[in-house]
């Protein structure tokens, strides 16, 4: 927003991308986002499609927003000299499908069909190995600090872009890391709102069918 309440067309263009985001399908993309392939995924189980939607809180340094801490650690380059606590996750391969930014920027490192490395030893419902059938989203943010309203509104519309791309999703699983690895992991935390994000959820809904 520029001085005067003027809109940039940077941030037109942006405002249409979330309005409009949706699953490329062919590629396993979500339209609108920023694409930062990661190394760090391999292939799902043959005949196994994406069943689940696991929600995750992410900060390098821990506390910490912004920066390209995220990003270098999705695609293995995170420097272990630059703070203390990165020399004991440098050598981690991780990745996660998407990330959401404290601004509500999207950003893509796995396709959807392929499996990312988010979710580590997991169960929901009884069912092992998350990873094989999730969608891994994070959310900048911790457990105690809240998260954005742009955060929410975009994770909204996001969920609704994956429900009418995967039938095998569903609004009624979608879990948290903390739900998922109860005792090894705590995000999104308290800070993360549930009902809100029903809430979004159908009224990203109502208004796709408006």
């Amino acid at each position: 927003m520029m001085p005067g309440g003027v809109t940039t067309g940077n941030t037109k263009k942006r405002a249409a991308a979330t309005r409009s985001r949706r699953v490329d399908l062919a590629r396993g993309l979500i339209c609108g986002a920023r694409h930062v392939p990661s190394p760090n995924h391999d292939a799902r189980p043959a005949g196994v499609a994406p069943s689940l939607i696991v929600i995750h809180g992410i900060s390098l340094p821990p506390g910490r927003f912004g920066g390209p801490w995220v990003e270098r650690l999705f695609t293995n380059s995170l420097p272990a000299d630059r703070h203390p606590y990165f020399k004991s996750i440098a050598g981690l391969r991780v990745s996660s499908h998407l990330v959401i930014r404290r601004g509500g920027r999207v950003v893509q490192y796995v396709p959807f069909h392929r499996r990312a490395w988010h979710a580590g030893v997991s169960s929901y419902r009884g069912r092992a190995r998350c990873n094989d059938y999730s969608i891994g989203i994070e959310l900048e943010g911790t457990d105690r600090r809240s998260y954005t309203d742009a955060q929410y509104r975009v994770l909204a519309r996001t969920v609704r872009a994956l429900l009418a791309a995967y039938p095998t999703l569903s609004a009624e699983r979608i879990a948290g890391h903390s739900d998922i690895a109860p005792g090894r992991k705590t995000d999104p935390g308290p800070a993360f709102d549930w009902a809100r994000l029903r809430a979004a959820i159908a009224t990203s809904k109502r208004g796709a069918r408006a």
